[in-house]
């Protein structure tokens, strides 16, 4: 992989397959770079994935300090660096960052998955981020990646949930479910970047709500719900995620 350096010195790993016009995949709070392995064949030809690891996890880098704005700046920081004006594609907690980017930096078009953010009545529940920080300081990791996928309603059995495997990044799961239940929506959002907002019909309530509240803070976006798909559907649904994606972008 190679690396950007982040304005507070951070090495932030991405992988660029192919030189076509690049589309900059930011994962959410439980993946690397490698929830995008699926989605990456369905890409439109010209395109090219570039899928980036954020701070704290797979090849990246990481800083005492977190915060959404060095996030941000991360996420900025390789679209930079990229030919051109890219397509920028954010995916949960990824889709909050790429959101904040879009309002700083040039993109040819924004994609949108869910992004994590409470909105309306969901904000008044007790935060997560307080509880997982329990489990944390009581060494259980494994508790705070069960207690985040069990409490954010992630779908699927949760025999199968890969809690072992997500226990390395129990730190960055509590920092950034703090950064969600702090984070309010701007009444409007100006970003005149052709956007198209995705959604599971299968995803929890707060995301799907939280989606929609993006869509009327912006002016122009389009919307595209996903049948019988969830929350995680850049890895389960490539094809459909993949179909909406193809059928937004111009061709190359």
């Amino acid at each position: 992989m190679e690396t950007v350096t982040a304005p507070d010195g951070t090495a932030i790993a991405y992988d660029r397959p192919g030189d076509g016009t690049p589309i900059v995949l930011v994962h959410g709070t439980t993946g690397t770079s490698a929830v995008w392995d699926r989605l990456r064949s369905q890409v439109p030809d010209g395109y090219t994935p570039v899928a980036m690891d954020r701070r704290g996890r797979g090849e990246s880098g990481d800083a005492d300090d977190h915060s959404l704005a060095r996030e941000v700046d991360d996420v900025v920081a390789l679209v930079d660096a990229l030919p051109g004006d890219p397509v920028l594609f954010g995916h949960s907690f990824g889709g909050l960052c790429a959101l904040e980017a879009a309002r700083e930096t040039n993109i040819e078009q924004l994609i949108l998955y869910e992004p994590a953010i409470l909105v309306g009545e969901h904000r008044a529940e007790p935060p997560l981020a307080p509880r997982l920080r329990d489990h944390l300081d009581a060494g259980d990791r494994e508790a705070v990646i069960e207690a985040f996928f069990r409490e954010t309603s992630t779908s699927g059995d949760p025999s199968q949930w890969p809690i072992a495997e997500r226990a390395p990044l129990a730190e960055t799961v509590v920092r950034e479910s703090a950064v969600v239940g702090s984070y309010e929506l701007p009444d409007a959002l100006s970003i005149d970047t052709p956007t198209l907002l995705l959604a599971g019909a299968e995803s929890p309530a707060y995301l799907r709500d939280g989606i929609r509240a993006i869509g009327d803070a912006m002016s122009g976006a389009s919307f595209v719900e996903l049948a019988d798909v969830g929350h995680v559907g850049v890895w389960r649904a490539p094809e459909k995620v993949g179909a909406a994606v193809r059928s937004f972008l111009p061709d190359c």
